[in-house]
């Protein structure tokens, strides 16, 4: 077996795919209406244990609400705000890293000093501070937390300009009259796309993480849209006596993370010339 592709990573991609055809397929994988509160069948345990119900298999939670219900809509709310929030961040970091590389000097020097100040501050009391400050939507949400992770990819991106703006390629394009968004777009930006992918795809788990994260202080998606940060909170009071209702979210949250972590170390692996 080759070190590029082990066992470890065919899993990830089966997590993942599992996980995007629970978030696209929704309605038709669900067993029963998320939000529909059954208070007669509140407070079911998984099937496996006494008093379980088939219909229920991993049980329901204080309002009879079914768990693999929410958690397999709770999916496509994490996924989304993942993606987009991953792309919200990508793009305004790429940006700045390129034109902070490129330009040099002034613009570079406050570039960098703002991502100095937004690195002093903690990520989780940045964003929920702009959330109260804005209020809690999707469009906050996904806006936040692109926000808090721009100075990566920016790092990123000003360092790989710095290495390759000198190189002859580029002054070559330069002394043929190439202007500066020509140079950037056609020469820079391809060859520094590499890492800036390895980073977005383990940025993924960050982004999904801190939706929960959120979530479960109130100041995410919020009910009845249902989310595994929002079960969790849910659970949490229930602990001793219902365990289910925060356990299975937060596996299914532990499992993503860890599956976007590792498909991320695998992408590094291929991309690298020098592994």
């Amino acid at each position: 077996m080759s070190k590029r592709f082990s066992p470890l990573v065919g899993l990830s991609w089966c997590v993942l795919l599992a996980l995007f055809i629970a978030a696209v397929f929704s309605p038709q994988v669900a067993p029963h209406n998320p939000v529909r509160e059954r208070l007669l069948d509140r407070l079911l345990p998984p099937v496996w244990a006494q008093d379980g119900d088939w219909q229920y298999f991993l049980g329901t939670d204080h309002l009879g609400r079914d768990v693999v219900s929410r958690m397999i809509y709770g999916s496509r709310v994490s996924l989304v705000v993942g993606f987009a929030a991953m792309a919200v961040g990508s793009a305004l970091g790429i940006v700045l890293g390129v034109s902070a590389g490129y330009a040099g000097q002034r613009l570079d020097e406050v570039i960098m000093a703002v991502a100095d100040i937004q690195l002093a501050l903690p990520t989780i009391l940045l964003a929920i501070t702009m959330i109260a400050v804005l209020g809690p939507s999707f469009t906050n949400l996904v806006v936040v937390i692109g926000i808090s992770g721009w100075v990566t990819y920016a790092r990123i991106a000003r360092a790989q300009v710095l290495s390759v703006r000198e190189k002859e390629f580029v002054e070559a394009s330069r002394a043929q009259g190439g202007g500066p968004l020509r140079i950037v777009c056609r020469h820079i930006f391809p060859n520094i796309l590499s890492p800036l992918i390895v980073v977005a795809t383990l940025d993924l788990a960050r982004t999904i993480i801190l939706e929960s994260t959120l979530s479960f202080l109130g100041l995410g998606i919020q009910p009845p849209t249902p989310s595994w940060g929002g079960m969790l909170s849910d659970g949490r009071e229930y602990l001793l006596s219902a365990w289910w209702i925060a356990t299975f979210p937060g596996l299914a949250l532990m499992l993503t993370a860890l599956s976007f972590n590792r498909l991320g170390d695998w992408v590094r692996d291929l991309t690298d010339p020098r592994l």
